[in-house]
């Protein structure tokens, strides 16, 4: 009985087990067509979506394993309704202890399985939790181009999602809001005991649409629709003319403005303004008060250093102050100051202007010439035109000439305090002023010669032309009478020609071949005789005849028929040539 008991209670035990078994399978069937449904919806909503999206895992020693796997079966279940790709969302994954491990940046995966694989490999740090650090990677690397995340021109919203379970060991105010100032969108997500107002320090405002707090890590994937509202939204700052002058941050259906680190929001919540902290705040500064992103700090004057109060001044550099007077160099010591001159140079009664000491007047320096200081003694100069002897003191007057280049063409006469160049008599000095040149009287100077002036040593002599003598003034010329002071043996005339003269005959006769003597010309036939018939030559004259029975006329010349015509009856006409005139004669034959 016992038997048939005991096992009746173990059908009733496994039947119970059995459809214990099948409900639970049911259920997670039943969940998983949900997400499968949920997500292909999401997909949906998401598509062609671009976003730089990083992921900022707490992996700290208070998440227990088995709630970190539940964490990346968050990420995978975001990852499905995400469109992933080079031109859309881009994924980084990060995760944090007591240190920042990258798994992979924004440009390393371009495939979604490639990203859920990287998930899956995730190893648990269990270390500490360094929240702010893992957030200022963030802001430097994770988001930086040269790790995959878009320029900020391009409007690509650059979104952080941080999930932690405990207070961080690290400040964590500061770091968010200047990863928020750089344009960065933050989502908190905190789970269990996480204090609310720590995550509202780290994510964006406004804090109800960025800040999430569940009780477990179970609760954490009913957040998914929830993100893929405010991911899959429409970025309005890459769509609309928001107008922000410094950063446009998306928020869901509309956005935000926002300003650098160190500007605040005007009020027409668009435009920045510089945040005059030195302004606005009793900063406390001595001496200069000077804005920094979102702070101040003091500072001191030239010659002052800042106290260890970070406000006060005290002097550090006297000699900075710009009142010690001094004519060369201020030297501190301790708390106060003293003048010092530069070598060769001792200082004044008045302990502050220096002067060159007078070594020349202080001793017996010997100099012929002159004695000139220098920095730290003497030297002797002699004057222009002589030279220190060996001695160092005496001098001796330089014989320019004597040094050889002087490059004088003849002579070199020494000057004063160097050399001249001299030419002998009959020359003169070429503009170098070393040559010379024949001196020419003739061309520079007004000699007065009519025919030829002629260069001598140191003058000038006039000439005559050949034919031409010179006169008593010895500039002027005449010609020479060859005919006067020759004897010419010319029958006739003497005439003077250039260099010599010539014979020449009168009037009716012609000079025979030996040039000095003349002959009777045939007047006849040279002159206008005028004679009727026959003109007949005798010496030196001629007489004009008539044919027979003609008688010659009254004139002499004409002829007349005629019975009483004498015979032979002629008239004769002498001519005589040169100064005598004879008159006409009529002679009887």
């Amino acid at each position: 009985m016992s038997l048939i008991h005991s096992c009746f209670l173990a059908l009733l035990l496994f039947l119970g087990v059995d459809g214990r078994e099948k409900r639970q399978s049911a259920a997670v069937t039943a969940r998983r067509n949900e997400i499968d449904s949920q997500a292909a919806f999401l997909r949906s909503a998401c598509h062609n979506k671009p976003l730089d999206l990083v992921f900022i895992i707490d992996s700290s020693r208070s998440v227990r394993p088995a709630d970190f796997e539940k964490v990346k079966e968050f990420l995978i279940t975001m990852l499905k309704f995400l469109d992933i790709g080079p031109d859309t969302t881009r994924v980084g994954l990060l995760q944090y202890g007591s240190t920042v491990k990258n798994e992979f940046s924004l440009k390393m995966y371009k495939r979604k399985s490639d990203i859920e694989r990287a998930v899956k490999r995730m190893m648990h740090l269990a270390t500490g939790t360094m929240t702010g650090l893992a957030i200022q990677y963030a802001m430097n690397i994770a988001f930086s181009e040269a790790e995959g995340a878009r320029p900020l021109n391009q409007y690509v919203p650059r979104i952080a999602m941080i999930v932690t379970d405990g207070r961080p060991q690290d400040p964590v105010e500061e770091i968010s809001a200047k990863a928020r100032m750089s344009g960065i969108l933050i989502f908190a997500i905190g789970v269990g005991r996480v204090d609310m107002s720590t995550l509202k320090t780290i994510g964006s405002e406004p804090h109800s649409e960025h800040v999430f707090l569940v009780a477990n890590f179970s609760q954490i994937e009913t957040l998914t629709s929830v993100f893929q509202n405010k991911l899959c939204a429409p970025h309005l700052c890459s769509t609309a003319i928001h107008g922000c002058d410094h950063f446009c941050i998306n928020t869901p259906g509309s956005y935000i403005c926002q300003c650098k680190q160190g500007y605040v929001l005007n009020p027409d919540e668009k435009t920045c303004s510089t945040q005059d902290l030195c302004a606005t705040e009793k900063h406390g500064c001595e001496q200069i008060c000077v804005n920094t992103p979102g702070s101040y700090l003091c500072q001191c004057y030239e010659a002052y250093e800042l106290a260890r109060d970070g406000k006060s001044c005290t002097v550090s550099d006297y000699c900075a102050l710009g009142n010690h007077g001094c004519q060369h160099e201020c030297i501190n010591v301790n708390d106060s100051y003293v003048c010092q001159c530069r070598p060769g140079f001792i200082l004044n009664q008045d302990k502050k202007t220096c002067r060159r000491p007078d070594y020349c007047a202080m001793s017996n320096h010997g100099c012929q010439h002159e004695c000139v200081n220098n920095d730290d003694s003497f030297v002797c100069k002699c004057r222009s035109g002589f030279s220190l002897n060996p001695d160092k003191k005496t001098c001796r007057k330089i014989n320019h000439c004597a040094l050889g280049r002087n490059g004088c063409q003849h002579e070199c006469v020494n000057t004063d305090n160097s050399f001249i160049c001299r030419c002998h008599k009959g020359y003169t000095l070429n503009q170098d002023g070393r040559t010379c040149r024949k001196v020419d009287r003739c061309a520079e100077t007004s000699h007065g010669c009519q025919h030829i002036c002629m260069n001598t040593d140191d003058s000038f002599i006039c000439q005559c032309y050949e034919g031409f003598l010179l006169n008593e003034d010895l500039k002027t010329c005449r010609a020479v009478d060859h005919c006067a002071s020759n004897n010419h043996d010319c029958e006739h005339l003497c005439v003077n020609t250039e260099g010599s003269y010539t014979c020449h005959c009168f009037e009716g006769y012609d000079l025979r071949d030996d040039k000095k003597t003349c002959k009777s010309r045939d007047l006849c036939k040279s002159l206008d005789h005028g004679c009727e018939h026959i003109c007949v030559n005798s010496d030196n004259s001629y007489l004009c005849k008539c044919f027979e029975e003609y008688s010659l006329g009254e004139d002499g010349k004409s002829c007349k028929s005629g019975k009483n015509v004498g015979k032979g009856q002629s008239i004769w006409y002498l001519l005589l040539m040169g100064p005598k005139a004879l008159e006409k004669t009529t002679l009887r034959l």
